[in-house]
């Protein structure tokens, strides 16, 4: 970056969000990355976030897991903005502009309670896999949601966390038979 090309520096660093096509934050990302590299901006742009978590689905009794987006065609930017890295941000292939800006207006940062609940769901994503251990309990109502049983309801009698398989009991016609079902071949009903 030339010394010319340096603009004034703001006072801090504010979290702005900016839009992107649907399906394309990742390539955004990536783009933003790049530039940072290429342009030496790091003391400039400090983060670029997707907020996504880790869903899990089972498919012919396999179990996948993918990550899905909280809040798809957007990408969070924590950054100081000068009108340099504006420009950037604003012509990044595949970013549609930045969230509340008004036509030839300065963007607008999130409010920090906002940015501070974005960033504790992604935290508590990470550290799921605490969450993912026990999420059932003995005497709990769920609903096979796999194999030859789905749809039935059940109450689980007993919780093998190693294996993360669980007991249920179901109902077939009128009479209990127990079932060894993984973690995710139920769900908990909702109340």
């Amino acid at each position: 970056m030339k010394e010319s090309e340096k603009i004034e520096r703001p006072k801090e660093k504010r979290w702005y969000v900016l839009r992107a096509v649907s399906g394309q934050e990742k390539k955004v990302k990536e783009y933003i990355e790049n530039e940072i590299q290429n342009l030496k901006l790091e003391d400039y742009i400090f983060q670029v976030l997707i907020p996504s978590e880790k869903v899990y689905q089972v498919r012919n009794g396999k179990k996948y897991s993918k990550e899905r987006s909280f809040f798809p065609g957007y990408v969070l930017v924590e950054c100081l903005l000068t009108q340099l890295v504006t420009g950037i941000l604003r012509n990044i292939p595949g970013g549609l502009g930045f969230l509340g800006e008004t036509k030839g207006g300065d963007p607008l940062p999130i409010r920090e309670a906002e940015v501070n609940r974005i960033l504790g769901k992604v935290d508590e994503m990470a550290d799921d896999s605490a969450a993912m251990d026990t999420p059932y309990e003995i005497g709990e109502n769920v609903k096979v949601v796999d194999g030859p049983f789905n749809t039935f309801i059940g109450i689980i009698e007993d919780i093998n966390e190693e294996k993360k398989k669980l007991k249920v009991m179901v109902k077939i016609f009128g009479r209990k038979t127990p079932l060894e079902l993984s973690f995710v071949q139920v769900e908990k009903l909702k109340e």
